[in-house]
């Protein structure tokens, strides 16, 4: 990379700032709402990086911005709190943990359903998680549009590290946790796309890795 990182970092926070800079709030003078959160250690699939379980109280209100810096480039995801406080609490304890980087995204998708990047997986495509498991948080109205950002999972309540981002659009069902959404950087996934599937479906590793580099949030 001909950018160095402090540049690539300086470049991501200037974008999320002038492009979506939220307005004030004003003083609080409220008790911030908080969730109970569930958080079930799973022996039969160790964590694969070192990480503690999640405290079990986590807010549930107003959003954190999370920043990543990849191989084809940075963006940046604001979470919703109020949506998914157990899902936001979770990923941000894993960013700060530091569980995120020098990560693998092992799965691309570009098919007439799915255009997806999966990540958050260390050995490979669905092994390699934090050592828990949580449940869902959805509606049955979940939709999944360009720039989402959600859990993935093996079935009902088994959340964890693994999280896709919608580079195109995905005919799901409402079955995965929506975090937020890319807010600055959706030209990085563009360049994962182009870049090309390792897979005659479009279902499959990219023909190029795709790197996290670091993740980092405030």
């Amino acid at each position: 990379m001909k950018r160095s990182l402090t540049a690539l970092i300086a470049a991501t926070l200037v974008a999320a700032t002038l492009t979506t800079a939220p307005a004030s709030a004003g003083p609080a003078h409220h008790p911030k709402p908080v969730a109970n959160c569930e958080f079930i250690p799973t022996p039969e699939n160790p964590a694969a990086k070192p990480v503690r379980i999640p405290s079990a109280t986590a807010r549930a209100k107003g959003t954190v911005d999370v920043y990543f810096l990849t191989s084809y480039g940075p963006f940046v995801v604001r979470m919703d709190r109020a949506n998914a406080p157990c899902g936001v609490h979770n990923f941000v304890h894993l960013v700060r943990s530091r569980f995120y980087d020098a990560t693998q995204c092992f799965r691309l998708t570009n098919s007439s359903r799915l255009g997806v990047l999966q990540c958050g997986d260390i050995y490979r495509q669905e092994e390699g998680g934090p050592g828990y498991k949580f449940p869902d948080e959805v509606t049955g109205q979940e939709t999944y549009p360009r720039g989402t950002v959600a859990y993935g999972n093996q079935g009902p309540g088994t959340n964890g590290s693994e999280f896709f981002v919608v580079h195109s659009f995905a005919t799901i069902d409402p079955n995965y946790t929506v975090l937020g959404h890319v807010i600055a950087g959706m030209s990085t996934f563009d360049r994962m796309v182009a870049a090309g599937i390792a897979d005659p479906d479009q279902d499959g590793p990219p023909a190029k890795p795709i790197r996290i580099y670091k993740v980092w949030s405030f």
